[in-house]
């Protein structure tokens, strides 16, 4: 029914008639300049604008001619009119752009050469389309100091004042940890106090570094460790690949949005030197596994409900900092990553005989965050595990995974090697720990998890054969979703939020005591970990859905679909875990949360 009254409200807007460079064309009033000229492919060009942000109309590279205006308006924040006759490309709008973008242009103090975002810089971009061939004016000679933490590099030195980090910031995350402070010459993007970010709130979600069109937030790269890693002939080093990685790696190669290269990643990690290729996937079903059975234990038991998934690195921070009294809602189970570092270090190392302290795990995700995550000081259980039985002092302590790589990282090393990423042959990944179901597939993308859950979830409990496995009610891009399902009798009631505004919502439910649910699934990014802030740029909705599509099509295509059946995930628990939340399953798959403050 709401659908309906949205489309009648669409329909009742009224249109109104315009010229843009010579061709009429009606559009729904509200509609902004850019937005009608995009539908008859004139491209004006923009820095600021985000169809996903609000409109701001700072950086004015987009200004056009308006028949009877003095000036030149901003496309971007100029709302069309009836009968406006518009020209995008005149002399005057050339002349104007080139000295807007020269004097963006004296922002960015740096070598293009040695910028991480070099190949993909907006504002390098549009110089060259524009035909910018010198600066007339002298560059900026403030000098404001690079920020390196855990996850991301924050480069003042390189920054435009697009203000769309503080904008998905603010409006798409609800973390507000960044802002513009001073004026004039002096204006700059900052945090309270100037104090660094890893002393904030930020979540490390990455979606700032999506965003910015040069290169002025970028990830903190871990490519030179890995190599040293594979060079090293006393490493044994394992890689694991994220379920999200598969559907947007060849886009760094020119593939189209959202094309699936799952058979050619374990090519092209054996071919970078990698000892073992494994899958997350496998540590997905894992998970899943796990926190179906917490699931299960919390409602039979009474305990604290809903549950909350917890393999969001950014979201769990988001958590700890904004709602930290509610930790105890939050699943104990450990992401998939951290999941997979704990078995390959314990239960894998034990099968191919090899030293915990020589193997190196190096994960490869879509996401800022895990980075992060992966030096948390809780995971290192991998160590507390063999520390007595192989005599180990603290300063041997070892966390579980070593090194994590985004998806532009892996993209980068294979660029370096000159491999042909498109014409690779495929291949399998190795197991016992590249072995993995459709279920764990769709982990990459919103509601995946909680779809995922519910399949191992409903058959335990009722021990009856769930014949229709796609629970479509919890699939799409909408901010929450909800649904009750029938379980033996009990009407679970769920719902799903991506980008941490939504998550907020259903948060303060929890606060409040109001919430109906008994399971919600959270992931930071919009979209999910398919967005995540890692991803090759560009990542919009478009090709988000293309992303989403491809990770269903490829868990419709596997021959095991649930968890629960994944045969190696069977083997584990018989051969080494004995069953989910056990005492071991507990010190290895199982974490505890933290109180950050607020500042």
């Amino acid at each position: 029914m709401e659908d309906v009254k949205q489309r009648c409200v669409f329909e009742m807007k009224k249109l109104v008639s315009l010229f843009i460079d010579g061709k009429r064309i009606e559009v729904e009033e509200n509609t902004t300049i850019l937005e009608a000229a995009k539908r008859i492919n004139i491209d004006i060009p923009h820095l600021c604008y985000d169809e996903n942000l609000s409109i701001w109309g700072g950086c004015r590279v987009c200004v056009v001619e308006v028949e009877g205006r003095k000036d030149l308006v901003a496309s971007c924040s100029t709302f069309v009119e009836d009968k406006m006759v518009i020209r995008t490309n005149t002399k005057r709008v050339k002349e104007a752009r080139e000295v807007i973008l020269e004097l963006l242009l004296t922002r960015c103090q740096e070598d293009c050469r040695f910028c991480q975002k070099s190949e993909k810089c907006k504002l390098k971009e549009l110089a060259y389309k524009l035909g910018i061939k010198k600066i007339r004016f002298e560059k900026r000679k403030e000098r404001y100091p690079k920020e390196v933490n855990i996850s991301f590099i924050r480069d003042p030195k390189r920054c435009i004042l697009c203000g769309k980090c503080i904008r998905v910031c603010h409006q798409i995350q609800a973390v507000g940890v960044i802002d513009f402070v001073f004026r004039g010459e002096k204006t700059k993007v900052s945090t309270f106090f100037n104090k660094r970010l890893d002393n904030l709130e930020c979540t490390s979600c990455g979606q700032c570094i999506l965003v910015c069109p040069t290169g002025a937030l970028s990830e903190k790269e871990e490519v030179d460790f890995v190599w040293e890693a594979i060079f090293n002939p006393k490493k044994f080093v394992i890689v694991e690949v994220a379920p999200a990685v598969r559907v947007s790696l060849g886009e760094e190669f020119d593939l189209g949005g959202g094309t699936l290269v799952t058979k050619k990643l374990p090519s092209v990690l054996r071919r970078l030197g990698f000892d073992r290729v494994f899958d997350t996937q496998f540590a997905a079903d894992l998970t899943i596994v796990e926190e179906a059975s917490e699931l299960i234990e919390r409602i039979k038991k009474g305990k604290r409900l809903p549950l909350i998934t917890s393999c969001s690195p950014a979201w769990v921070k988001y958590l700890e900092h904004f709602f930290p009294h509610l930790r105890d809602y939050l699943s104990t189970c450990k992401s998939p990553q951290q999941m997979f570092g704990a078995i390959a270090k314990t239960y894998y190392a034990q099968k191919i005989k090899i030293h915990p302290k020589n193997i190196i795990v190096v994960s490869v995700m879509p996401c800022v965050a895990k980075k992060f995550e992966a030096r948390r000081k809780e995971m290192v259980s991998s160590f507390l595990w063999w520390k007595n039985k192989l005599n180990l002092k603290e300063e041997d302590k070892f966390f579980d995974v070593d090194f994590v790589l985004t998806t532009r990282e892996l993209a980068k090393m294979v660029k370096e090697r000159g491999i042909d990423f498109v014409n690779l042959e495929e291949e399998e990944f190795d197991s016992p720990l590249g072995i993995s179901t459709g279920a764990a597939v769709i982990f990459g993308v919103t509601g995946g998890v909680m779809e995922a859950a519910l399949r191992t979830a409903y058959e335990v409990v009722t021990g009856k054969t769930l014949e229709k496995l796609e629970f479509e009610i919890v699939r799409g891009m909408r901010g929450i979703k909800k649904a009750e399902i029938n379980l033996n009798g009990m009407n679970l009631k769920v719902a799903v939020a991506h980008g941490l505004s939504w998550a907020k919502v259903l948060l303060e439910e929890v606060k409040e005591g109001k919430s109906p649910y008994h399971f919600i699934e959270v992931m930071a990014c919009p979209g999910g970990c398919l967005g995540g802030g890692g991803q090759p740029i560009p990542t919009n909705l478009e090709i988000r859905k293309k992303r989403a599509q491809s990770l269903y099509k490829e868990d419709k295509n596997k021959p095991i679909r649930k968890s629960h059946q994944n045969p190696a995930i069977i083997a584990l628990y018989k051969e080494f875990l004995k069953s989910p939340l056990s005492k071991k399953a507990h010190m290895l798959l199982h974490t505890s949360y933290v109180e950050r403050g607020r500042y």
